[in-house]
């Protein structure tokens, strides 16, 4: 292995960017009108994921970047619910042969929704959409302010398989240092429910590096979520962007993420969890399936397969992405408040014509989608198979990305032939070493994105 003083992955800070999807929404731009119907003629359709964005919170944490919106008058919720209904069936009538492996809702806070809409909510995606929770893994996003007897009980009978809760952490004095105050009276309710309820995944969302946080009372965070015996959960080092609460405070964090995330990596492996990614732990219990990359339930013979390299995804709502393999479509993207109101407002007044169209986006040319297939790939334990990016793109990915060979040099990487995958190293440095990948276009296209 080379000095690891010789590679800037290694010099540079580990949190240069989050790559969770390639490319950013800050790459994209606006686009020649396309009909829907047109974007998605020669895709294969027989196996997509459905996410739908609810826009909604009742507080906006200061370190958040969401597209969503904080205390909406209640006259907004029902309009957009309204607009979404229109936009559902647009899709539907351009892409009337799609079939759905997997299903998400996200925000923004879904359950911010009373059961009344969420009930609503569900009949759509059944009815237009072909989407029923009990025979399509599905996910939901919560937070504890949201939840009530009344909604778990309702998302349990719909079928929902996954819910996922952002607890960040179980001191109050951090979480409100971020800018979100919550009760440790109610996070306890609401994990309580979550738990008698039984759901097949629960997943706890946690952030370390939150100001005035040490290693200790990281720990006792983590503690804390591991009582309710989570099957999922995702670790994310604080970061702070422009225009979020901790963002326009200027102030400077002290930086211990990287003992926080190796202690709790330690811990987490030492009692009976899988790191799936740098964010991701997954129990390895017996009673507990394991699952691929791309998913959190189960592959078995009874369930639609998805994987995410190579599967396209229909997003509905302002903040939800699609693509295809060449496209990545989306509204457009904002941070600060006055611009998302301004966003959903256009969603609002849209007629269903417009939704059956593609304005704003990203195309990809051949080597952008190798650099996806490779991000979507190396960022997580199951690796890159070399065999099926092969049988997609007709070449060696060492040869169309050679930096794969560099960084098995310096020790993030290491391919045993059939398969490139990241060491320990790697996955500690994946938010260093994804962001190498990004073409120069795309760096180019965020550089000059304007926030808003």
């Amino acid at each position: 292995m080379i000095a690891a003083e010789s590679h800037p992955v290694l010099r540079s800070s580990p949190y240069q960017g989050y790559v969770y999807a390639y490319p950013h929404k800050t790459a994209y731009r606006s686009l020649h009108p396309r009909p829907l119907r047109a974007v998605w003629a020669e895709e294969d359709q027989r196996s997509l994921f459905l996410y739908v964005h609810i826009p909604f919170c009742t507080m906006r944490c200061g370190f958040c970047n969401l597209f969503t919106t904080a205390q909406p008058h209640e006259d907004l919720v029902t309009w957009y619910l309204e607009a979404l209904g229109q936009q559902l069936h647009a899709v539907r009538e351009a892409i009337p042969d799609a079939h759905f492996a997997r299903f998400a809702i996200g925000g923004g806070t879904p359950t911010y929704l009373s059961e009344q809409q969420w009930a609503h909510l569900f009949d759509q995606m059944q009815t237009v959409m072909g989407v029923d929770p009990h025979s399509v893994p599905t996910s939901v996003e919560c937070s504890p302010d949201t939840l009530t007897n009344e909604k778990v009980k309702l998302l349990k009978s719909r079928g929902v398989e996954r819910v996922s809760i952002g607890i960040q952490s179980f001191v109050e004095t951090e979480t409100v240092n971020c800018g979100r105050p919550q009760s440790q009276a109610v996070v306890a309710a609401a994990l309580n429910l979550l738990a008698e309820a039984q759901f097949p995944v629960l997943n706890i969302d946690l952030i370390y590096g939150l100001p005035g946080q040490t290693v200790d009372s990281w720990l006792y965070s983590l503690r804390q979520a591991l009582s309710y015996q989570p099957q999922e959960l995702y670790l994310y080092p604080l970061y702070v962007r422009p225009l979020t609460g901790l963002g326009r405070s200027c102030k400077q964090w002290d930086d211990v993420r990287l003992s926080c995330y190796r202690v709790a990596r330690d811990q987490l492996l030492d009692i009976g969890y899988d790191q799936v990614s740098m964010r991701m732990f997954r129990c390895r219990r017996g009673d507990f399936p394991k699952n691929d990359i791309s998913s959190y339930s189960a592959e078995t013979s009874d369930r639609p397969h998805y994987c995410c390299q190579t599967d396209g995804m229909v997003g509905l709502g302002c903040g939800a992405r699609s693509y295809t393999r060449s496209l990545h479509y989306s509204f457009d993207y904002a941070v600060a408040p006055r611009s998302i109101k301004r966003i959903i407002t256009d969603y609002l007044t849209r007629c269903r014509a417009e939704f059956a169209r593609v304005e704003h986006g990203f195309q990809l040319n051949d080597d952008e989608q190798k650099r996806r297939y490779l991000l979507q790939s190396i960022l997580n334990t199951e690796g890159l198979d070399i065999a099926r990016y092969r049988e997609r793109f007709g070449s060696n990915p060492v040869d169309d990305l050679p930096d794969l060979a560099t960084f098995a040099d310096f020790g993030l990487l290491t391919c045993d032939g059939r398969r490139w995958q990241p060491t320990a190293l790697g996955l500690e440095r994946s938010d260093a070493l994804g962001p190498w990948f990004f073409s120069p276009q795309v760096r180019h296209l965020m550089a000059e994105y304007e926030a808003q």
